[in-house]
């Protein structure tokens, strides 16, 4: 639990510190179930408490104004999105409080965040040309290659976000060999989401079953780690961290901007799948969004649209 160390005592100080910490503690871990959001919250809840310290406040005296104001801070610092996932975290663990009976009111609970249209996404994508070139750079006669091959055709081909992809385990690609070969996706909620493998994606995998040995067991970790050097996989469930850090080696040595991310193979997916004519609902159900205009937000096919208009300016 290192990574839920909780606030310093005097950062708030209420009517019970000890209950106030304790609350704390149960809402970043019984509160919050997915990593990513837990470590997210945490320091937001830290860096609150800090602008806390500094202006004297204790966590009874917080009001809406107070909130308010760090909010007002908060933006001059950081892009829109991140001020409301900030302002998120307070309301979520101000309320975990007023049910812990640690506070009567919750102060963040009045305060409206920024504004925030966004019409298309800014995550990088990769051309055409570009995926196709990291993917023949990787390596294929090792099984780290592999794996890193087999991770990538599944976050591209199938529009997969990292964290679904790094859960899964042997048992989830269905169907190996045959045309109904699928990926089962560990998604937010504990929810599952069945996919059918891309015939270049399916080949990857199944290379990278193959040196796995015969009959890997079916709950092992899909994508296992690899320590440092060794060549050989650990046995251990691959971290989503992990998994940036393989994606920026890998572009690197393909020559490709260092700008690129795990998600910027979900967003590339999307937009060849667009550029090839492909169904805009079709795209949100391979992706497994609730809403079209969250798919639409990674189809950057208007980004070269856009450029050859401008082009037709000439002088």
């Amino acid at each position: 639990m290192s990574d839920l160390v909780l606030l310093e005592p005097p950062a708030l100080v209420p009517i019970s510190t000890e209950t106030a910490m304790v609350r704390t503690l149960e809402f970043l871990t019984a509160g919050i179930r997915n990593p990513n959001t837990r470590r997210a919250y945490h320091a937001a809840i830290k860096r609150f408490a800090a602008w806390c310290r500094r202006e004297g406040l204790t966590l009874e005296a917080l009001s809406s104004p107070h909130v308010a104001a760090y909010i007002d801070e908060l933006g001059k610092e950081l892009e829109p999105a991140s001020v409301k996932q900030h302002l998120a975290a307070l309301k979520h663990w101000g309320d975990w409080l007023v049910t812990g009976h640690v506070l009567k009111v919750n102060p963040a609970h009045a305060v409206r965040g920024p504004r925030l249209q966004q019409q298309e996404g800014k995550t990088p994508v990769l051309e055409r040309e570009q995926a196709r070139a990291l993917l023949s750079a990787i390596e294929t006669d090792t099984v780290v290659g592999l794996r890193d091959r087999a991770l990538i055709s599944v976050m591209l081909f199938a529009f997969a976000r990292v964290g679904a992809v790094v859960k899964m385990r042997v048992k989830d690609y269905e169907g190996a060999g045959t045309p109904q070969a699928a990926f089962l996706l560990h998604e937010k909620g504990g929810k599952f989401h069945r996919v059918p493998a891309h015939h270049q994606a399916a080949e990857a995998m199944e290379a990278y079953l193959e040196a796995l040995g015969p009959s890997p067991a079916p709950k092992a970790p899909l994508f296992q780690s690899a320590p440092r050097r060794s060549g050989t996989l650990s046995g251990l469930p691959l971290g989503d961290r992990a998994a940036l850090a393989m994606v920026k080696r890998r572009c690197q040595a393909a020559g490709l901007p260092e700008s690129i991310c795990n998600h910027s193979f979900r967003a590339t997916g999307i937009t060849l799948h667009q550029d090839a004519g492909g169904d805009l609902e079709a795209a949100r159900q391979i992706a497994g969004h609730a809403n079209v205009k969250t798919t639409q937000l990674y189809n950057r096919s208007g980004d070269k649209r856009r450029r050859g208009e401008v082009e037709r300016v000439q002088l």
